[in-house]
């Protein structure tokens, strides 16, 4: 997960405030997709430009990338969404992470309870 927020970070840091890479908990590899909230329509453009039918050149993988919008969309229905999901239970590194998107804090996790 922190490889994917990197490589978020490195065009569009401090442009989302909660992201989640779903993982196959048994094999500890992602299963291809995650949840991102970008925080303006300029930084959901932008990102899809910068990745849309592109590979990920960090991760050892053939698969071209491709954008949908969720049915769930904002940081609060997202943390709604997952609090009482069972991904809460696993490693905290599989969780899904809220970020500061101004002020000092821009780019670090937030430490917000999903409890």
């Amino acid at each position: 997960q922190q490889m994917l927020i990197d490589t978020i970070n490195d065009t569009h840091f401090g442009q989302f405030d909660f992201l989640y890479l779903r993982m196959d908990f048994k094999n500890r590899c992602n299963v291809g997709y995650a949840f991102i909230n970008f925080v303006d329509i300029k930084a959901v453009i932008s990102f899809a430009e910068k990745v849309v039918g592109k590979k990920w050149t960090r991760f050892n993988s053939d698969k071209i990338c491709t954008l949908s919008y969720a049915n769930i969309q904002g940081r609060d229905s997202l943390i709604e969404k997952f609090k009482n999901s069972s991904v809460m239970l696993e490693d905290p590194s599989y969780r899904p992470k809220i970020f500061y998107t101004s002020g000092e804090l821009k780019g670090q996790e937030e430490p917000v309870s999903f409890y």
